[in-house]
């Protein structure tokens, strides 16, 4: 698999849903660990299923997946991480300021935009790297479908310039105060993403129409916030050598390299590579 050869310390799986990204990121991140690598699995799907390939409890903290040594995995929580988040904006203030004023900062920290916020400090703080994070050789993301994931990785570059121009309040990002460490932290996880040398990006699809369209617009969107160097795994493939005695076997290999040629042309330049259906879930 080209995708492996020299990993990054960041790899993330996307693309449309149901086309096998968590497999992939869990057969990647297994293979890791087994080459002597300490590895942390993180989904930022909110309705991760990373657990259930493991038969463990995962959830909003780190944990050691006992079954391959060096392997550690962390479900991010949106909701916990939120409630997190206006603990450590509220806590310090509470009993110092008046109760108005700490109401209103509450009232301030109730809404989506905190929810996303919260998950999305969680997210760079794996990418800027923390005393929990510095220990890994590898942090392998397994993502939420691809509207969410683009929207996360846009988001780096889209409050650092929302922060740049000034324009950030309480409502989302909390006291003023702590607008400086939220920018340079932000900052400071755009160049992780668009760094090469640190950051691999690997769509996932299907050999059909639907799912490759998705991949190439996927494609298209990154690139246009720089993330331009991508990888493709064309997952679930037909071996051409089960379709031998199968008509029905048959003709879905036909139409898989039909439309497999016409997506290289489209995604150039993706680095492609194939899964097939029988080493592959």
């Amino acid at each position: 698999m080209l995708f492996l050869e020299s990993p990054t310390r960041f790899v993330f799986f996307t693309g449309k849903g149901g086309v096998g990204k968590t497999s992939i990121a869990c057969a990647t991140a297994v293979q890791l660990a087994t080459d002597g690598k300490r590895v942390l699995l993180v989904s930022t799907d909110p309705a991760s299923n990373v657990g259930q390939v493991f038969g463990l409890a995962i959830g909003n903290r780190i944990t050691a997946i006992s079954a391959v040594p060096g392997l550690f995995a962390l479900e991010i929580d949106p909701q916990a991480a939120a409630q997190a988040y206006r603990d450590r904006i509220v806590g310090p203030v509470r009993g110092v300021l008046p109760q108005p004023v700490v109401k209103s900062i509450e009232e301030q920290l109730s809404g989506a935009c905190t929810t996303e916020i919260a998950a999305f400090d969680e997210f760079t703080a794996l990418l800027v790297g923390s005393d929990a994070t510095a220990g890994f050789d590898h942090i392998v993301f397994d993502t939420a479908p691809t509207g969410h994931t683009i929207r996360l990785l846009q988001l780096p570059g889209a409050w650092s310039g929302f922060l740049e121009a000034g324009k950030g309040d309480a409502s989302c990002l909390g006291p003023l105060a702590g607008l400086e460490k939220q920018r340079s932290q932000y900052k400071a996880a755009v160049e992780a993403l668009a760094d090469p040398a640190r950051t691999r990006l690997v769509l996932v699809a299907r050999a059909q129409s639907a799912t490759l369209r998705e991949a190439a617009r996927t494609h298209d969107e990154l690139a246009a916030i720089g993330l331009s160097r991508q990888y493709l795994i064309v997952n679930g493939v037909m071996p051409a050598a089960e379709a031998a005695h199968d008509r029905l076997a048959n003709a879905i290999v036909m139409r898989e390299k039909r439309r497999s040629p016409r997506f290289r042309k489209r995604c150039e330049p993706c680095h492609e590579t194939t899964s097939n259906s029988s080493r592959s879930t």
